[in-house]
């Protein structure tokens, strides 16, 4: 795959998403379904890159363009990545002065349940690939459930998670 053609696509899917991980449709439908570049395994393994680092939320699209293409790859999806910040500012120009419609804020809500159903269908597949045993499930079952009842932050989860992996690793 040529770095212009990675660009595009990795920039296709970061123009097009709300928060750094509602380009993962678009991510996998191009490359592990269409392009065969990239396995779901990989692309796991880039999120959780991304989503672990500190740094931007979108950060794993870098993860990706270095699955795809080594280290010029991941270069390529660093400045996939930033593009739409250098774009935010003369498009909010141009829209700004229409952001107060009823009509555009309702199309916002509708692309964003829609980009909510894209990541739910996008979930199933993934989830496959790195649910593979009792422990991962009832980690992410309880995960789910610590985040959907308390307030906590997401960091006790990550904290828990690791925790009873390595305590279950043991047995």
């Amino acid at each position: 795959m040529s770095l212009l053609v990675l660009y595009l696509l990795l920039t296709k899917a970061t123009l097009t998403s709300f928060s750094g991980s509602t380009s993962l449709p678009i991510i996998r439908q191009d490359f592990v379904e269409h392009r065969h570049i990239l396995s779901d395994r990989q692309l796991n393994a880039a999120m959780a890159a991304g989503r672990t680092a500190p740094g931007p939320v979108g950060l794993w699209v870098v993860s990706v363009g270095y699955f795809a293409a080594g280290t010029p790859g991941g270069g390529v999806g660093f400045l996939a990545m930033i593009t739409p910040a250098f774009l935010v500012i003369p498009i909010l120009q141009f829209l700004g002065r229409w952001v107060d419609r009823p009509e555009i804020k309702s199309a916002v809500r509708a692309v964003m349940f829609a980009a909510a159903g894209l990541m739910i269908g996008t979930s199933i597949p993934l989830a496959r690939d790195s649910l593979t045993g009792v422990l991962p499930v009832a980690i992410a079952v309880g995960s789910f459930f610590f985040l959907l009842f308390t307030k906590r932050a997401t960091l006790w989860v990550i904290a828990g998670a690791a925790l009873v992996g390595l305590v279950g690793g043991l047995f």
